[in-house]
């Protein structure tokens, strides 16, 4: 199985680390499991200065078992560029698409939201509504069969144990999920 994270210029940092790290201990269980970093140039700037080579272009994204869109002030550049839009072939009935907070502004301007409800973070929300999203502001994570939205950072955590639950099972979800979790919350490392 593979999974790709999308990144661009401007892309919040841990919108695209947290979900890096969660995937890549699925790796723990699954040494055939890869976690790619993708995005329209070789490498892109987070909005904190960082600059990330990537692993790939954003065709890879096309041939994915999940693909997950960051999120940042680079969302609103990016959706507005029809030549990096028209590069998805994405198929919501065969991929797990996801994003985190303003990502989701890239999933509607896909039309992969088109008919369902999402979250986003709250300096989004105007925006998704735009797209005639219907935005569900009080949730942190809204889920429709493999399309799924979460809004504000740390809910990446239950972002990617829905995704890694969906690719395999409730056991590698918790697996995860507990090895990062606070001590006392969770259980022992998984590595």
């Amino acid at each position: 199985m593979k999974a790709v994270i999308v990144a661009f210029d401007r892309f919040t940092d841990v919108d695209v680390f947290l979900p890096w790290d969660l995937l890549n201990r699925v790796r723990f269980r699954d040494k055939d499991f890869s976690v790619r970093i993708v995005g329209p140039s070789t490498t892109h700037r987070s909005v904190c200065g960082l600059e990330l080579p990537m692993h790939a272009d954003l065709e890879e994204c096309n041939f994915a078992d999940l693909v997950y869109f960051s999120s940042g002030p680079g969302t609103r550049e990016f959706i507005k560029n029809d030549a990096l839009l028209k590069r998805f072939r994405l198929d919501p009935n065969n991929q797990i698409i996801c994003s985190m907070c303003s990502g989701a502004l890239i999933l509607a301007a896909l039309g992969i939201l088109k008919g369902i409800s999402a979250t986003t973070y709250p300096t989004a929300v105007e925006e998704l509504r735009g797209f005639g999203i219907e935005v569900e502001t009080a949730k942190h994570l809204v889920t429709h069969g493999n399309i799924g939205t979460a809004a504000g950072c740390l809910a990446a955590v239950d972002l990617m144990g829905w995704a890694i639950e969906k690719m395999y099972d409730p056991k590698v979800r918790q697996d995860v999920i507990a090895s990062v979790l606070p001590v006392g919350q969770g259980q022992a490392c998984i590595y």
